[in-house]
């Protein structure tokens, strides 16, 4: 019985290698196998459409499968398995964006993988005229990562360097992400394990091992300089790096250089055209955020139809900024014409990928509005509480104090509501402090009349909790 690589490589040779590199490298270095999940899907809808002599006029992944379902090349099933893997290797692009831990992470990478394989079992008597084969899928290992590192140690290998340098700075990005909002809770930051430092030097070293002959490398280790990856920030280093990538063909450095043409940067000063032209060469390379960068220089200059095009291409290619700016300018009719349920579904769709503006925003909604799209209060708590763990945001935990305090979400949490409005002061700028008072006093008040009349121990220990966090004026940061 042939092995899941084997079939795949049975439906297309192509396809199977592409398979066996993302499998291969699920366990160990999760991001490169989502971003091959993303390549393969890429392909496959090319082999669908050579299917039916179709050709594509857009590199655009979301147009071409949208391109093959309004020709019904492929059902409402399959457009949706594939707009799926398209997800998938967005989040594979950019974890930290979408808050993921290294272990939701690897799952993801290894739904993906059934997901595809699903995929192709449907698809294979469609494009190979012949009955699916019978196949066993072999269990993932983790033989990859190993393989990886005595490449770039023993061998010298710079693929492999760079490699293992992406794995170390995704890591490291959602230890730091993790970190920052561990330290929300702490009493002090001290008590917080630090990693991501020490894993951020060893992606920088990587990085800068590789970066003379590998081009891909050359832009990391520009970025790692700009940051301070190993511990020491040279701006304009990194910079030159990043330039000299771009030159060379690299999306993401051209991507990277048009946005400090831009805004201007330490080397670089703004310039208008430069930004047009590293934007647009990045954006032909399907560079989401290049895209959205582009609409916004569009925007900028007033010009309100191309700003809609290049940032609904960004949203359509699954940037989430791009997707939370699209539903605003579909809800102001900027550049288009106005439409509310578009807008409130990308907006839907911009907070169900992370990003924290739109996740605030449907909160507010589903809280505020009983016709809201998507009404689940479960739902809008979840969005609350990530903004709030993750954004920071005041508005957030105002938002989800009165709901605690009210009952909102089908219970009254006088202790949460407290400490989130606590919070709220302490962070608070003058603006939200006039909002924040009155629901303090408000806060007060109700904890006061519920103790006068309750003899229930543990409501009147969760009340006196409470209260003691709202009389708490001294030291409103560490509560």
């Amino acid at each position: 019985m042939l092995t899941d690589i084997e079939f795949v490589t049975q439906f297309s040779a192509e396809l199977g290698e592409d398979y066996a590199i993302a499998k291969s490298y699920v366990r160990d270095v999760p991001t490169h196998a989502l971003l091959h999940i993303r390549s393969f899907t890429h392909k496959l809808t090319d082999a669908l459409a050579a299917s039916r002599q179709i050709i594509f006029d857009s590199p655009n992944l979301y147009d071409r499968i949208e391109r093959l379902n309004q020709q019904r090349v492929i059902d409402v099933r399959v457009t949706r398995a594939l707009h799926r893997l398209r997800g998938d290797g967005n989040r594979g692009a950019h974890p930290e964006k979408y808050h993921l831990t290294a272990e939701q992470l690897q799952t993801l990478g290894e739904r993906s993988i059934e997901r595809l394989l699903s995929l192709v079992t449907s698809l294979y008597p469609v494009l190979k005229q012949q009955p699916t084969p019978e196949y066993h899928f072999e269990a993932f290992d983790s033989f990859a990562g190993r393989d990886l590192c005595y490449r770039a140690v023993m061998e010298d290998d710079v693929q492999a360097q760079y490699l293992l340098g992406m794995s170390l700075k995704t890591r490291a990005l959602m230890q730091r992400e993790q970190e920052q909002a561990l330290e929300q809770n702490a009493q002090n930051s001290q008590s917080v394990d630090v990693k991501s430092d020490a894993t951020f030097a060893k992606a920088a070293y990587w990085f800068g091992l590789a970066a003379e002959q590998h081009h891909d490398a050359m832009h990391e280790h520009g970025v790692s300089l700009i940051h301070g990856y190993s511990g020491s920030v040279d701006v304009a280093a990194g910079e030159q790096a990043i330039a000299q990538a771009a030159k060379l063909g690299v999306a993401n450095a051209m991507a990277l250089l048009g946005y400090f043409y831009l805004v201007g940067g330490e080397t670089i000063q703004a310039n208008s055209g430069d930004a047009l032209h590293y934007l647009q060469a990045a954006a032909a390379k399907e560079q989401s955020e290049a895209m959205a960068n582009l609409g916004v220089l569009y925007y900028q200059q007033g010009n309100m139809p191309q700003a809609h095009h290049f940032i609904s291409k960004a949203a359509q290619a699954g940037f989430p900024h791009a997707q939370y700016h699209l539903a605003l300018m579909l809800a102001r009719g900027e550049g288009c014409t106005a439409d509310a349920i578009a807008s409130e579904q990308w907006m839907a769709e911009a907070a169900e990928q992370g990003q924290l503006d739109a996740m605030l925003t449907r909160a507010q909604h589903m809280l505020n509005d009983e016709n809201a799209f998507g009404n689940d209060l479960s739902q809008a708590e979840q969005y609350l509480r990530e903004v709030v763990r993750y954004g920071h945001s005041v508005p957030a935990m105002i938002e989800l104090s009165i709901a605690l305090a009210d009952g909102i979400l089908g219970r009254i949490d006088v202790v949460g509501s407290a400490a989130l409005l606590n919070m709220a002061r302490s962070r608070g700028n003058e603006q939200e402090q006039q909002v924040i008072a009155p629901l303090w006093q408000s806060l007060q008040q109700q904890i006061s009349s519920v103790l006068a009349v309750t003899d229930d121990t543990h409501e009147r220990q969760a009340l006196t909790r409470a209260q003691e966090l709202l009389n708490d004026d001294h030291d409103l940061a560490s509560t």
